[in-house]
């Protein structure tokens, strides 16, 4: 089965990212042999910052991504939504990657279960 979890909120202040890559995580650990893709748009993009740093104790959506890319999970990032808010390529965490409304589209249309944070 193909999973596509499409985060909006921004990283921190909602925890709309945090509880979309808990459930990317658990989907990954339940049911290894399907796919997790996760699409960050809006204010989403900054979830693929590099370099997050958290107060010990809280989570850290950087560490969370990185689970969901270690377990052969996809992570893209709107590009036109990284640009709008400074954001460049060489400035997120490795294995992601700056994508398109048409791949956005594809992976939509090539999937089993949609849900949006």
């Amino acid at each position: 089965m193909k999973h596509l979890i499409i985060i909006n909120e921004q990283p921190y202040g909602s925890e709309k990212p945090y509880n979309g890559l808990r459930l990317a995580m658990q989907i990954q650990k339940d049911f290894p042999a399907d796919t997790v893709r996760i699409f960050l748009m809006a204010d989403a993009a900054a979830c693929a910052k590099a370099g997050q740093v958290t107060p010990n104790g809280f989570y850290n959506i950087e560490r969370m991504l990185n689970s969901v890319l270690m377990n052969k999970g996809e992570v893209k990032i709107c590009g036109s939504c990284a640009s709008a808010r400074g954001i460049k390529e060489e400035e997120v965490i490795a294995g992601t990657r700056m994508s398109t409304m048409a791949e956005l589209t594809a992976w939509y249309m090539d999937s089993d279960k949609v849900i949006s944070f």
